[in-house]
């Protein structure tokens, strides 16, 4: 395989040709995972003077490496280089540094108090977007003074306290994307809506209801809504057409889907129980506790 230097952190890392673009695969700018720089841009870049480079790199490194460990995917060129670095989105403060770290560890724990490996040091550094080792170090030690987190060798705990700034300072939009679709009963919405909604929150999801009446297609499902999302959970209760058409259409996206159905009507289905296996539930409270389980999975 060929490998070329990441010019953000400063690795040798293996690369794949894709058209005028190259993949950069698992360099501490996207551990497990990869980013793409336009080919046209690698030497514009690497010459750039080093004072501007100083500014600059280690930021598009965080970036990068915070969006690929969010599941986007990353495509740079030399042109938005200034628009990154200049971005409103990009900590500044030792605070808001501080708060990608917890962020980072929340979305890698299912709870306080779960150990999250950062080993070594010296490659992780864009966690927090800070230009060195020393400021990384800095900010550790703030948040452990604040007990915010518990450091224990290679190993980082978020306390109560810790998981609560995470989830304050991340917002909605650092929780993954989730749809439920399911008929358009009133009744049966805001049963999910007030005892559904806020349980699927909890397991870092960002769940919305899309709601679809028993004689509406497919067509009245949006393609792009459904596309957008980590996990679809499609409740059969009132059967609606379209639903099994837009769960389908998210499982040839790879797009996890999680079937569900009342049990008083389980025996009115048109597709067969073997053919998708879903949950079958009684009350909400019940529905509840079981999507709960198989989301800390």
């Amino acid at each position: 395989m060929i490998k070329k230097h990441c010019l953000f952190c400063d690795e040798i890392v293996s690369i794949e040709p894709e058209g005028d673009y190259d993949r950069y695969l698992g360099c501490s700018c996207s551990p497990g995972r990869f980013y793409t720089l336009l080919r046209d841009s690698y030497k514009p870049i690497n010459l750039l003077p080093h004072q501007q480079k100083r500014k600059m790199l280690h930021v598009v490194s965080a970036y990068i490496r915070e969006l690929t460990d969010c599941d986007e995917k990353v495509t740079i060129t030399a042109n938005d280089l200034e628009s990154i670095v200049n971005s409103p989105e990009i900590p500044v403060t030792i605070e808001d540094k501080g708060n990608r770290l917890l962020q980072y560890l929340h979305r890698h724990s299912k709870g306080p108090g779960e150990p999250i490996v950062i080993q070594p040091l010296s490659r992780n550094y864009n966690l927090t977007y800070s230009p060195s080792l020393q400021e990384l170090v800095y900010i550790i030690d703030k948040l452990s003074n604040e007990k915010l987190l518990v450091r224990e060798g290679v190993t980082y705990k978020l306390t109560n306290e810790g998981w609560r700034v995470a989830v304050a300072s991340a917002g909605g939009n650092k929780l993954k994307p989730c749809m439920i679709l399911m008929s358009d009963d009133e009744d049966l919405r805001m049963d999910w809506q007030e005892g559904l909604l806020p349980r699927i929150e909890q397991c870092g999801y960002l769940p919305r209801l899309l709601t679809q009446s028993k004689t509406h297609s497919h067509e009245d499902y949006s393609l792009e809504l459904i596309a957008d999302n980590k996990l679809i959970i499609a409740d059969l209760t009132g059967q609606s057409p379209g639903l099994y058409f837009a769960a389908g259409y998210a499982l040839g996206l790879n797009i996890p889907v999680i079937w569900t159905v009342n049990s008083r009507e389980v025996d009115n289905l048109v597709v067969q129980l073997q053919d998708i296996r879903p949950i079958v539930w009684d009350s909400v409270e019940e529905l509840a506790v079981i999507l709960q389980q198989r989301l800390s999975i």
